[in-house]
């Protein structure tokens, strides 16, 4: 045979020799061929369930990253606008005449800055704040999606039914935690 025929054989899915012997009805090689073929596709879904899921989770991580350093950024300006201020405040108490006036505009204009800016920095807060509450529910619906393709693993290797239905509500309990995650509706 060449290495041609093998790569299409490798590529495309004959059907099973007619002339073969049929294992008997019941028995351990049927059942683990029906759960191979069963299982097989799950796998890929609760594995793509736990890509997606861990994909948003990677997103909440980022999000509390990034905010958390952006707040602290606007809260650093602030300080600074709020020293600014101060200087211009001080420097207009000893200042007469048309710098006096100037000085204290400079110094309500650091107030009036100062206020944009701590409303940017609660903003990032809120949203850090939203994406930790939604995170730890995001973890554990990857623990579930995990454990759900392991007993589909384990039912395929212990030619086990029990542990392939198992699987299904593991992985339901998965689809509740990721859904809470990302709706929090409890």
């Amino acid at each position: 045979m060449s290495a041609v025929d093998t790569m299409l054989k490798f590529f495309t899915k004959e059907g099973k020799d007619p002339d073969a012997p049929k294992p008997a009805p019941g028995s351990r090689s049927e059942r683990e061929a029906k759960i191979k073929d069963k299982a097989g596709l799950v796998i890929n879904i609760f594995a793509l369930l736990l890509a997606v899921n861990s994909w948003y989770g990677g997103k909440l991580s980022s999000t509390v990253l990034n905010n958390t350093i952006a707040a602290n950024n606007q809260w650093s300006w602030y300080q600074a606008k709020n020293v600014r201020g101060v200087i211009y405040e001080t420097s207009a108490l000893q200042a007469n005449g048309s710098n006096k006036e100037k000085l204290e505009s400079e110094a309500k204009r650091m107030a009036e800055e100062k206020k944009e800016i701590a409303e940017k920095a609660k903003k990032l807060e809120a949203e850090r704040d939203e994406a930790k509450l939604r995170s730890p529910w995001i973890g554990y619906a990857n623990t579930a999606y995990q454990l759900s393709i392991v007993l589909l693993s384990a039912s395929i290797l212990a030619v086990s039914m029990p542990l392939f239905y198992a699987s299904f509500g593991v992985a339901a309990i998965g689809i509740l935690l990721s859904s809470q995650g990302v709706l929090l509706w409890f």
